[in-house]
């Protein structure tokens, strides 16, 4: 089998699941529930497709909250922190998982390649997690409006 037609054995669970109390959106890594329940019987594009979405998302909020970072630097930083990103991984999701080092430990935000200091970490955490939150809710609401407005259109075509 060759490296361009595996399924990558990454998943972007970030082990706080809250598809499992209702959530339609898990706070964690942003997947809609029913992407979280049958990530395991995706084909590759179905992954790709998820993936292409989420890292979208870190990129349109992640990008402009981090002008300072050095990507290079970055991709060190987590390469020796021993982060396995997929080589398609965007900007937005290197500088998510250097930041979530740093939120974990706020003393590792100067060799982050972030630009922060490390009392910038935290209120930068908190506002990244309210915005990327709001993004992905509104792009699952958007989802299934599209397809309800579908599926209306489908019945009233039925009925005609």
């Amino acid at each position: 089998m060759t490296n361009d037609r595996r399924i990558p054995s990454l998943t972007p669970c970030a082990g706080r699941c809250s598809t499992v109390f209702g959530d339609h959106v898990c706070r964690g890594c942003r997947r809609f529930n029913h992407e979280v329940i049958q990530w395991n019987t995706y084909s590759l594009e179905q992954r790709m497709a998820v993936w292409r979405r989420l890292d979208a998302q870190l990129d349109q909020i992640l990008v402009p909250m981090l002008p300072l970072a050095n990507l290079q630097h970055v991709e060190g930083f987590i390469s020796s922190k021993r982060v396995r990103v997929m080589q398609t991984a965007s900007k937005g999701r290197k500088l998510y998982h250097a930041l979530k080092i740093c939120e974990k430990n706020k003393n590792h935000a100067e060799e982050s390649g972030l630009g922060i200091l490390p009392h910038q970490v935290k209120p930068i955490w908190t506002e990244f997690e309210r915005r990327v939150l709001a993004l992905a809710k509104a792009s699952y609401d958007f989802a299934w409006l599209r397809a309800d407005g579908i599926s209306q259109s489908l019945l009233h075509l039925e009925q005609v």
